[in-house]
């Protein structure tokens, strides 16, 4: 029988929610076993799976194909579909429509989106059709040549503000939660505040209500770019089961690697300042001149 998938989102949570991604049956199903709370299936796909150099060339197909494996790997999980690039940019219409195919085809149970107020009526029209939808702001790799590639955000007073201003739009538009990703600590800390919905973070320090972290990443598959927030999990459960001279599977060691993400990241040691991008202190005081700043 299909268990129901207990998630709420509310601005706390009991524990610091578990985010990973997933692209496939088996990692999907360690990471149920693991128990974490949801999954992404990421456009990351693109180049973690796919071999691309960026996220933009994957497309809803092949998104789909990866969300229903997903799904079968982790039937009681919830689970995020990313919409992809050219998916939700001409109109609300065509928003609404790739929306309601990842739940209808890909069996998801929401739906993400990159960028802040130039999507908000996106999110809006996704929302007023019933469906979850979660902003994405910061470094987004979908639009990262304009922002000059894949560098850190929110360094600069009005990079900051325009991040706070995002996160109102993607509020008032009805996203349900917003993932921030590679912008340092006290920075997120403080676009926290500013509003209500939780607030993940992928590069983004501690102390939000979840933290994303890519599976490929997570677990030593991935062997070209490695951003600073990704800590090996998978070395750390290895090294231990070597010493303890048993027989296991990888399928085994991928879940105990997700699980030990899992429990580092609901105790508060994951992420901790290694993993974290920092900010300098003239930096820091210039952004606290923000009238964001509380």
């Amino acid at each position: 029988m299909k268990k129901e998938k207990k998630f709420t989102f509310k601005h706390k949570e009991p524990s610091i929610i578990s985010w990973v991604t997933a692209y496939d049956y088996p990692i999907a199903h360690c990471a149920e076993v693991a128990g974490i709370d949801m999954i992404l299936v990421g456009d990351s796909g693109a180049m973690v799976q796919h071999g691309h150099e960026s996220t933009v060339p994957i497309t809803m197909n092949s998104m789909l194909t990866m969300c229903k494996s997903a799904r079968r790997g982790a039937p009681n999980t919830f689970i995020v579909g990313d919409m992809p690039f050219g998916s939700y940019e001409t109109s609300n219409e065509h928003a609404i429509q790739n929306a309601i195919i990842f739940l209808k085809e890909g069996n998801c149970d929401a739906v993400k989106l990159e960028g802040g107020k130039r999507i908000a009526s996106r999110v809006e029209a996704i929302s007023q059709a019933g469906i979850i939808a979660i902003g994405h702001i910061g470094l987004t790799p979908q639009s990262a040549t304009q922002l000059g590639g894949y560098k850190v955000q929110g360094k600069g007073i009005e990079d900051f503000d325009s991040l706070v201003e995002d996160a109102l739009a993607l509020q008032e538009s009805g996203a349900t939660a917003i993932l921030l990703e590679a912008i340092p600590e006290p920075c997120s800390k403080m676009i926290k505040a500013n509003v209500e919905i939780p607030i993940f973070g992928i590069g983004a320090g501690a102390g939000l209500d979840g933290q994303l972290l890519i599976s490929n990443d997570a677990l030593g598959l991935y062997p070209n770019f490695k951003p600073r927030f990704a800590k090996n999990f998978f070395n750390e459960v290895l090294k231990k089961k070597i010493k303890t001279d048993e027989n296991f599977t990888a399928i085994e060691l991928f879940a105990e690697s997700l699980s030990l993400y899992k429990s580092e990241v609901n105790n508060g040691s994951f992420p901790s300042q290694d993993y974290s991008y920092p900010i300098s202190e003239d930096d820091l005081a210039n952004v606290k001149k923000s009238t964001y700043w509380k």
